[in-house]
């Protein structure tokens, strides 16, 4: 049986891949994967291993004739046409939970780089234009009894939650359904959306991306928001009618952002690169030894079950 990995992944997938005596091929080059090169090298496998960035969509999908299962390596599948490859008969799994420590540790890792403006200061530093001590020089804020937003209380907003609490921050999530865990470990009160976004000091957002929750924030609910708040965003860039967070930022409509995604992706909206008050990361969330290598092995676990007869580990559900 015949298995296309769309780019390298860390790890030893392809060994553990080919010790079960499947073939393996990988595409070498680490730029995103074009729906023709997908087609081309998939058409005749039997397993398909993709990452968030590949479009599988139904003219993908219904030209992989032989494709068993479609195990894509992120927590995410809105690059999936899920209800295309169920009426094919076709698996889709995801990797959800490895990544909830690393995103949550960069959730954070966000959150404080803006709120003590650490980019700034290392940019101070680099171009040595550092005078001295001064009394004024890169006031930030502080996070104890600040109150922190979350928006989707999933298992990487749980995590959040538990290293905000740890910081002496309060905890107030909005979400579809109670999560009693996270109520139950950091305090955390659910609210309607309106009402995080009009108290919260801290906004973070981990909520999937579908039909829903595609600009959850826009014009209307943005304007609610402090001028003193802080909006993170580790999920999907989607999430954020972009145009209209520039103009917020741009006129110091909320005091900052924090942006591992963006709504078009790899392209950035170049006024974005121009704003002192935004701290940009190349969508690195999950970016950690540990935890790529751990989504790599989950998607190869749901391939081999799947290709030998068995149930897939982390199914998506259409």
């Amino acid at each position: 049986m015949k298995i296309f990995i769309t780019n390298k992944l860390p790890g030893n997938i392809e060994g553990i891949l080919k010790k079960e005596g499947f073939k393996v091929f990988t595409r070498k080059s680490d730029l995103p994967v074009t729906k023709e090169e997908i087609i081309k090298n998939a058409k005749d496998a039997d397993a398909l291993i993709s990452l968030l960035t590949d479009t599988i969509d139904r003219e993908v999908i219904e030209k992989l004739k032989k494709c068993k299962i479609i195990a894509n390596a992120a927590a995410g599948y809105n690059n999936i046409d899920v209800k295309c490859a169920a009426e094919r008969n076709i698996i889709v799994t995801n990797t959800p939970g490895i990544l909830t420590d690393a995103t949550a540790d960069l959730s954070m890792a966000l959150l404080l780089a803006v709120a003590r403006r650490i980019p700034e200061g290392e940019s101070i530093m680099r171009n040595d234009a550092f005078k001295g001590w001064n009394a004024n020089l890169l006031l930030g804020i502080e996070l104890r009894n600040k109150v922190l937003g979350i928006i989707g209380p999933g298992r990487i907003g749980r995590g959040v939650a538990i290293r905000a609490r740890a910081f002496g921050m309060k905890i107030i999530y909005y979400g579809r359904n109670k999560n009693s865990l996270i109520e139950k470990e950091t305090g955390a009160k659910k609210v309607a959306l309106d009402k995080l976004l009009s108290v919260s000091d801290f906004v973070s957002l981990h909520a999937p991306l579908n039909k829903e929750t595609f600009h959850l924030l826009n014009s209307e609910n943005m304007r609610l928001m402090k001028k003193s708040a802080v909006l993170i965003n580790t999920s999907r860039g989607e999430l954020i009618d972009e145009k209209i967070l520039i103009k917020m930022l741009k006129g110091h409509k909320i005091y900052a952002a924090g942006l591992d995604v963006f709504e078009n992706e790899p392209k950035i909206n170049p006024e974005l690169r121009k704003l002192s008050n935004v701290v940009l990361l190349p969508h690195i969330g999950s970016a950690t030894l540990e935890t790529r290598s751990g989504m790599a092995e989950l998607a190869a676990l749901n391939v081999i079950n799947v290709l030998k007869g068995k149930g897939a580990k982390t199914p998506i559900i259409p």
